[in-house]
C-alpha cells in the first residue's frame, strides 16, 4: 500500500440566505450560482457532505472511505477506536452579509441515552470584519427560561444578548449550550465537532431561500441552553512570533495559532491524531520525511497521524490554524 501524504480536499460550498461573495473574492471559493455563499466546508465526513481528495494519487477518493482503509495510520489509533470512519472535526469558512440565526447547539451528554449523535462545540477565528461588525455570544444579564420565552414572544431577544465588536484575529470558543449568532460583515474560520445539530431560537423575522420562514426549535433549545454569565466571552491570547500559541484545548479538540516568517518544526511523536492546517495568510511548504506539499491562503491540509515530524517553510509571513484531537 502506498504511503499516506498530506491531503487536500475540494471545498463543499453552501448557499445561505445570509451569505455573500467574500469567500470567492478572498479565497477563490466558488462562487455559487446565487452569489450568496455562506459557508465553505473544508474537511467533513458528515453524511451527504463527505470531503473528496483533490491532490496526489488518492485524488477523487472520499475521506470516509480512506479512513476505513487506512484507519489509525490516517486519523490515529485513539481517534479510530472512538469515532470509526467519522472524522471528529468539521472545518469551515463562514461569511455573513446578514446576521445568522440566534441559535444554540446540544452537548454530547444530550445524546447519550436518547438518540444517536454527538454534541457541537466550536471555535471561531475572525479573519476579516467590516467596521462595526459584531457577534452575539452569551447573555448580558441574569436570565432564565421564562424570561427568555418572554423576549422571544416580544421579539426583543437581541436586547438580552451579549454583543462583541470584532476585528481580524479575534477568537471565541462557543461550547455546546451557549447561545450565539454571527452578525453581518464577518468572515471567520470555524473549527467544530463533527455535528450539524442546530436549534434556532430567532431568525430576525426574515424568509429563507424558499421565501418561507425557517423552522425554529425553541423547545429543544430550552432543554440545552446554558444561562450562566461569563466574566469574558472572548479568548485572550498574544500572537506568537515564529511560534505557536494555544487558542483552546479540551477533549473535543485542540486549536493552535502559528505565526511565522522563518522555518519552524513540528514534532507529533506523542500525538495519536491527525493534524489539520488552515492557511489564513501567506503560503508555506510543508516538508515531511517522504515528500512535501504546499498550502496557501484559504487552503486546508490534513496531515495523517502516521507523519510524526515536519517542517514548515514560509514564503514570507504566514499564519496557520492547527487543529487535532489530544
Amino acid at each position: 500500500m502506498d504511503k499516506l501524504y498530506p491531503l487536500k480536499f475540494r471545498p463543499i460550498l453552501k448557499e445561505k440566505v445570509w451569505g455573500g461573495s467574500r469567500l470567492h473574492s478572498m479565497y477563490d471559493k466558488g462562487p455559487v450560482a446565487s452569489g450568496s455563499c455562506g459557508e465553505s466546508w473544508e474537511i467533513s465526513t458528515l453524511r451527504g457532505n463527505v470531503s473528496v481528495v483533490c491532490n496526489g494519487f488518492l485524488e477523487g477518493n472520499e475521506l470516509g472511505d480512506l479512513i476505513e482503509v487506512y484507519m489509525g495510520d490516517l486519523v490515529g489509533e485513539f481517534v479510530y477506536e472512538n469515532f470509526g470512519n467519522v472524522l471528529p472535526l468539521l472545518v469551515k469558512f463562514i461569511d455573513s452579509t446578514e446576521p445568522l440565526s440566534v441559535q444554540v447547539h446540544p452537548g454530547d451528554h444530550h445524546f447519550a441515552a436518547e438518540k444517536p449523535g454527538s454534541g457541537k462545540s466550536e471555535l471561531w477565528y475572525v479573519v476579516a470584519a467590516e467596521p462595526g461588525a459584531k457577534i452575539y455570544v452569551g447573555f448580558n444579564r441574569e436570565l432564565n427560561a421564562s424570561g427568555l420565552l418572554t423576549h422571544l414572544q416580544e421579539k426583543t431577544i437581541p436586547q438580552v444578548l451579549n454583543t462583541e465588536q470584532v476585528s481580524a484575529g479575534d477568537v471565541f470558543y462557543i461550547p455546546a449550550g451557549r447561545i450565539h449568532a454571527i452578525g453581518s460583515g464577518v468572515t471567520l474560520c470555524e473549527i467544530q465537532q463533527a455535528a450539524d445539530t442546530t436549534y434556532r431560537l430567532y431568525d430576525w423575522d426574515r424568509p429563507g431561500l424558499d421565501g418561507k420562514p425557517r423552522a425554529l426549535h425553541v423547545a429543544e433549545a430550552l432543554e440545552v441552553i446554558d444561562f450562566r454569565l461569563e466574566k469574558s466571552w472572548r479568548t485572550n491570547y498574544t500572537e506568537p512570533r515564529n511560534g505557536s500559541v494555544t487558542l483552546h484545548a479540551s477533549p473535543p479538540f485542540t486549536v493552535n495559532l502559528l505565526s511565522f516568517d522563518r522555518k519552524i518544526s513540528g514534532d507529533f511523536y506523542f500525538l495519536d491524531s491527525f493534524v489539520v492546517y488552515v492557511c489564513l495568510e501567506g503560503a508555506c511548504t510543508l516538508q515531511y520525511p517522504d515528500g512535501q506539499e504546499t498550502i496557501s491562503k484559504g487552503e486546508t491540509l490534513l496531515v495523517p497521524a502516521g507523519i510524526k515530524t515536519l517542517e514548515l517553510l514560509p514564503a514570507g509571513p504566514c499564519k496557520l490554524i492547527e487543529s487535532y484531537i489530544a
